[in-house]
């Protein structure tokens, strides 16, 4: 490491260096590695400079190597005036602040402030309401959660179901459906269809009518009802639970006493009974058994009297008796307190959960697992929650919806099983450590194999050679599938929403047609590519309404918008097309 508060990794001179768009991306996680290479797939040459602390997270690929693709990359612990200015933010277009926590980038956005107000700067949030105090610092500022973009494409994996995605454009709803769902006249674009060997294609070219299949995923409209309604109702009625009063009442029990005052307790009652009998024994002859126990729960409770001429063995047992009903009482209010303050806590940190079924176990409460937990409770499902921390950042919204948190190790099996693994509907884990969910998922999958496992991972390499390799239902990368999204806000393309799709998402955007551009005097057409890109609407220079049926022989013009659904790639071709060319010096 060095010594130097700001370290320069490496840097290109290139003659044309300062024409060139300039981007200083700061992160300490995945997600500034890959919205950097993200960047560099585009055509138009950009000059990238990231800023990271000296100590990143270990599962970060190696930034160097993107530095023959022209990305500088600079070392600071903070990020100050002097690591903007290092960086060169006073001639940048643009600026993302994507460290992992939210007031790192409030202070890092006060920082830049000082150094260039008027840049277009892109804000990762976790606490989006906070993010509004970034909007007010600068002309031009987008604020974006990872965790609200990444949390659909997780729960819809973990239902095996469409998550009710939607969005809203131009007075009109859409939504993700199953065709079957939904009458052929709303469907707006198929977005999944499955071929015959299994195989799933994104954004194919519409099905001829008979070919269409009722499993294929569709862009629908939403008429006369809230988006997503069937499928909320779908998921209501199959979120009942099953539960067992007698284990839980003894598991109940097991959690409100703890193992020192039960013994205390026990060996108590033991002494009382023992010296009972034998007081009843040798000075109850003949009064019978009421009059025994009666004699027997007096003396416990010290209110007999001495009585001299008594037998001595029984004077001995009502001694013993005595001293030990002085301590049952103050044992028995203790047992009850002890019990109370210790159920209180098992119900809070989930030890008391009962028998469940048709359940969501969900591994990990920080930003992701957090949103993940809210849409699924907004769905009305049961979810039982497992963090190692008993102070994540979720604990309390799992606390205020109802959701029992087991506090302990999700990759060992006692935890996995105390959360009803076994008639769990599926295992989510989302924690930030790849280790423990790697450990988690494969401890599930032995405790029951035909379980549905949706996994998070931070290479996105490696989370497609797990899901292949052990078989995970769905194993994903939250900085894949966000980081196109930043790129757009980046680059200040309009884009609308996020669609998960398959492994990763697809996006909603807008691209404007430039003049000189290759889809200047070109027909609608050639924006739709089967595969990438399909065009769902389009308005004309100057004009605010959406023809939601275009002509694909209208010809294109500078100012038209095109309303598009695109895979990552597919929207930064079309960006490409409906730009100018580059300059011949360039």
């Amino acid at each position: 490491m060095s010594a130097e508060p700001i370290e320069k990794i490496h840097k290109h001179a290139e003659s044309d260096e300062d024409t060139r768009p300039h981007l200083v991306l700061c992160g300490a996680d995945a997600l500034v590695y890959t919205l950097a290479e993200e960047l560099t797939n585009s055509r138009h040459r950009i000059r990238i400079t990231v800023i990271t602390p000296h100590r990143i997270r270990p599962d970060v690929p190696d930034l160097a190597q993107l530095g023959d693709l022209g990305v500088e990359w600079l070392k600071a612990d903070r990020l100050d005036e002097r690591a903007f200015r290092e960086a060169g933010l006073t001639a940048a277009s643009a600026l993302a602040l994507v460290m992992p926590d939210d007031m790192v980038n409030l202070h890092a956005a006060l920082c830049a402030r000082e150094v260039e107000a008027n840049l277009r700067v892109v804000v990762r949030m976790f606490n989006t309401g906070l993010g509004q105090s970034v909007v007010r610092l600068f002309p031009d500022c987008a604020v974006l959660s990872d965790a609200e973009m990444a949390a659909p494409a997780f729960v819809a994996a973990a239902l095996g179901e469409v998550a009710p995605t939607h969005f809203r454009r131009a007075g009109r709803t859409l939504y993700v459906a199953h065709r079957g769902d939904v009458p052929e006249r709303l469907a707006v674009l198929t977005l999944t269809s499955a071929a015959g060997d299994g195989e799933v294609s994104v954004l194919p070219a519409e099905p001829k009518k008979a070919e269409a299949k009722p499993s294929d995923l569709v862009l629908a409209e939403a008429v006369g009802r809230p988006a997503g309604e069937d499928v909320t109702r779908k998921l209501l009625t199959r979120a009942g639970r099953r539960r067992r009063p007698l284990r839980t009442v003894g598991r109940a029990l097991r959690a409100a006493l703890s193992r020192k005052l039960g013994i205390a307790v026990m060996i108590t009652l033991a002494t009382t009974l023992i010296a009972g009998l034998v007081l009843t024994t040798y000075d109850g002859e003949g009064k019978g058994l009421w009059k025994s126990v009666y004699m027997t729960l007096l003396t416990a409770v010290g209110s007999s009297d001495v009585e001299i001429d008594r037998n001595p063995v029984a004077q001995a047992a009502q001694l013993v008796l005595t001293i030990a009903g002085l301590a049952l009482i103050p044992l028995i209010t203790a047992a009850v307190v002890d019990g109370m303050v210790n159920a209180r806590l098992a119900l809070t940190q989930g030890r008391i959960v009962g028998e469940l079924s048709d359940h969501i176990v969900l591994v990990g409460l920080g930003n992701v697992g957090t949103q993940v937990l809210r849409q699924l409770t907004d769905l009305g499902l049961r979810v039982v929650a497992i963090d190692r921390a008993a102070d994540a950042r979720g604990i309390k919204t799992a606390q205020r919806r109802g959701v029992p948190v087991i506090v302990g190790d999700a990759s060992a099996e006692a935890t996995l099983r105390a959360a009803s693994i076994d008639t769990c509907r599926a295992l989510v884990v989302l924690s930030t450590d790849d280790t423990v969910n790697l450990q988690a998922a494969l401890q599930s999958r032995v405790a029951r194999p035909d379980l549905r496992v949706v996994l998070r991972l931070f290479d996105d390499d490696f989370a497609q050679r797990v899901e292949s390799a052990f078989q995970i239902n769905t194993s994903r990368s939250v900085s894949r599938i966000c980081a196109p999204v930043f790129a757009a806000a980046l680059l200040e393309r309009d884009v609308h929403a996020t669609i998960p799709v398959d492994r990763h998402s697809v996006l909603v955007a807008t691209v404007t047609v430039a003049a000189m551009s290759p889809l200047d005097g070109a027909p609608l057409d050639h924006a739709d590519h089967p595969g990438e890109a399909r065009v769902i609407g389009m308005s004309a220079a100057g004009e605010g309404w959406v023809d939601w049926v275009p002509d694909p022989r209208r010809v294109l013009a500078e100012g038209d918008e095109i309303l598009v659904v695109a895979r990552r790639r597919g929207l930064r071709v079309l960006a490409e097309l409906a730009s100018p060319p580059l300059s011949p010096h360039r």
